[in-house]
């Protein structure tokens, strides 16, 4: 019988929106897509937490932003793989946005992230993860599903 097992890894992402902008991060020494523009804040949902949880911690703790769990609004839910083959790994990640928040947002993991700027939803750098770009794009042109998908051939 063949294994059809495979992990699943959540994550929520946080994009504050300042009226056509958003905060953007360039990332650092991780090993994953430094260089790019990436979600203000993001990370894994750790054990015991939910989604919208996480997305109120990332934001604290890369940002400094204190952000109220009702103030979030999830836009949408993607659902996304490598694309090659029969990976064994998938990711959920539940994007946010915010329009309110306390504290103004600063880098505070200068070891991951080299710059943080806020960026037109019309004209975002080159470097932006393409499944970011997806939901960016959707975002700006107001047509975002709640769920999306990213890396799947069928």
């Amino acid at each position: 019988m063949a294994d059809h097992s495979f992990a699943l890894v959540p994550a929520s992402y946080v994009l504050l929106l300042r009226g056509p902008e958003v905060l953007l991060q360039r990332r650092q020494n991780t090993g994953y897509m430094d260089g790019f523009w990436v979600a203000g804040a993001a990370g894994h949902v750790e054990p015991g937490e939910t989604a919208r949880h996480a997305a109120v911690r990332e934001a604290r703790e890369e940002l400094g932003a204190d952000i109220a769990s009702a103030g979030l609004e999830l836009v949408t839910v993607m659902q996304r793989t490598d694309g090659v083959g029969l990976t064994r790994e998938q990711r959920v990640d539940w994007f946010w946005t915010c329009k309110e928040w306390m504290g103004e947002p600063r880098i505070c993991e200068p070891e991951k992230t080299s710059d943080l700027r806020w960026f037109p939803l019309a004209d975002l750098p080159d470097l932006v993860p393409a499944y970011e770009r997806i939901v960016l794009a959707g975002l700006r042109d107001r047509s975002l599903p709640m769920d999306t998908a990213y890396g799947f051939t069928n």
